[in-house]
């Protein structure tokens, strides 16, 4: 049977033994998973906690878990930061659900020039790289920024990260493997201006070629991600 995992973040303390009364946990727990007393569940607190437990009992108004064993935390290295040009919604689910089981550590959505579209739905955003998360074994949950422009995010993170432009071309400069953070960049469908290739020119940003063919954009992201995790 399979082990469902749950990120609880800080509504819960995840104890040796214990007693939950969380209301969405409990009827998710009864409701659709029809959890019965045996069953081992996974949790994580998303601060490298992760622990299976067994369902001693269970009722519509809580639950008593017990400790089976810890579990080996595995959190993504090294520290990649994903800046894409917003698309359309659900293209923009993609990119952070894929990404986010390949290991991308912080999301930031830009405006730029030719994107498609500005608004994002915060809460949206972080419910899918929650469930992502989740499902897919890691044991930290990426951070998500509201949308920022071009511009402004290369100046507030410049100082901290290797900023590498992905894109369809020749890759351009040594890209190295021995640092801790990075910054994907990925343009819109319809490419970077050329005001924005003025500035990468200008701070002299490393160029990764990501397919000898014109990938979508959220293609992009995933096989930028994958080079670098």
């Amino acid at each position: 049977m399979r082990t469902h995992r749950f990120y609880v973040g800080e509504k819960l303390k995840l104890k040796a033994d214990f007693w939950v009364h969380d209301p969405g946990l409990l009827w998710q727990w009864n409701r659709v998973l029809r959890f019965k007393p045996g069953q081992k569940v996974s949790m994580f607190d998303g601060e490298g906690t992760d622990r299976l437990y067994e369902v001693v009992e269970i009722s519509k108004a809580e639950a008593h878990l017990k400790l089976i064993t810890e579990l080996k935390p595995i959190i993504p290295k090294p520290h990649v930061y994903l800046f894409w040009s917003l698309l359309k919604k659900d293209n923009n689910d993609h990119v952070l659900q894929k990404c986010t089981e390949l290991g991308v550590s912080n999301f930031v959505p830009l405006i730029t020039s030719r994107a498609i579209r500005t608004n994002f739905n915060m809460a949206r955003a972080e419910k899918i790289v929650v469930e992502a998360s989740e499902q897919c074994g890691r044991s930290n949950i990426p951070t998500v920024r509201e949308p920022m422009h071009l511009s402004k995010a290369i100046e507030q993170y410049k100082d901290h990260l290797s900023f590498i432009v992905c894109e369809h071309g020749e890759s351009r400069g040594f890209i190295p493997k021995d640092k801790e953070k990075y910054g994907l960049l990925i343009g819109p469908e319809g490419g970077w201006s050329e005001e924005e290739r003025k500035l990468f020119k200008g701070l002299k940003l490393l160029h990764l070629s990501l397919s000898n063919h014109t990938l979508r954009a959220e293609t992009a992201t995933v096989v930028a991600a994958s080079k670098l995790l």
